[in-house]
């Protein structure tokens, strides 16, 4: 009896330990990252090599920042470079690395009322898309999409403040819902092409405006800095941040395809 209950002890030790000495780290990313699947393909491969858990919240770029700012998280890895270089300034990250990119695209209806089919010229596009009062989804969130479409519209020298609640609709929500939402009333919205490549319910969608390089989408990655906040696992939050930028994260982050295509080219600097 003596000899069963060691025993019994010695496995509760055993799994307590094997319980402290668990690795996990929170990243803080953005919903183009999740909802292409895009971490379902990578996280795998990082945790088998470094035996580290990884958990994700996934919202738009400014909330993942403010998330950052908080102490609330390990990491950042979103696509918004000016929110990142705020970020910095202010002494909340350790250092900034680019990881991968890719771009924007305009999506909207085959049947196209604003007659933007074809065109590269993303700024004509949205010029034409207010001038018929064509239906336009914006994500509204503060996201690093949603940053890069209030740069656009302002280039394109629209006030989007006037056509609020008629033609132009934010809605506060993620890639996924806006291209959901955007399916179900054939409207016109900014996507990053990940999240599209990835999106099933097209409906009646179809890219109609991309290729301008005013829709080019960097990513980077970012460690919060363990200096203003002690809780922050600066080791195994590093080691995310290697590996990602390393040859072998790079190479998986170039694998990663939806019927055939790439949705991330890696341009890490090794």
């Amino acid at each position: 009896m003596r000899r069963k209950i060691v025993t019994i002890g010695a496995a509760l030790l055993w799994s307590t330990i094997a319980f402290a000495q668990e690795r996990t780290i929170t990243v803080a990313s953005t919903t183009s990252t999740e909802q292409s699947g895009l971490f379902g393909h990578l996280l795998p491969l990082f945790e088998k090599a470094e035996r580290i858990s990884v958990k994700v919240v996934a919202v738009g770029t400014g909330q993942a920042l403010d998330i950052g700012r908080r102490g609330d998280a390990d990491v950042v890895f979103v696509h918004d470079r000016a929110a990142e270089d705020k970020f910095m300034s202010e002494g909340q990250g350790v250092k900034r690395f680019d990881v991968m990119y890719n771009d924007f695209v305009v999506v909207g209806p085959k049947s196209d009322p604003a007659k933007i089919a074809g065109g590269k010229d993303v700024t004509d596009a949205l010029r034409k898309v207010a001038a018929v009062k064509a239906q336009f989804i914006s994500r509204g969130d503060k996201s690093g999409t949603h940053a890069a479409e209030l740069r656009l519209w302002k280039e394109a020298g629209v006030d989007i403040s006037a056509g609020k609640d008629s033609w132009y609709r934010e809605i506060g929500q993620g890639m996924g819902p806006a291209l959901n939402m955007a399916s179900s009333s054939n409207a016109y919205v900014l996507s990053d092409r990940g999240t599209w490549l990835s999106f099933k319910n097209r409906g009646e969608l179809a890219i109609l405006t991309e290729g301008d390089k005013r829709l080019f989408n960097q990513y980077g990655v970012m460690l919060v800095d363990p200096a203003k906040h002690a809780n922050v696992k600066a080791k195994d939050g590093q080691a995310f941040i290697d590996w990602l930028v390393s040859p072998k994260g790079q190479e998986a982050i170039a694998g990663y395809k939806v019927g055939g295509e790439q949705l991330f080219f890696p341009n890490a600097s090794h």
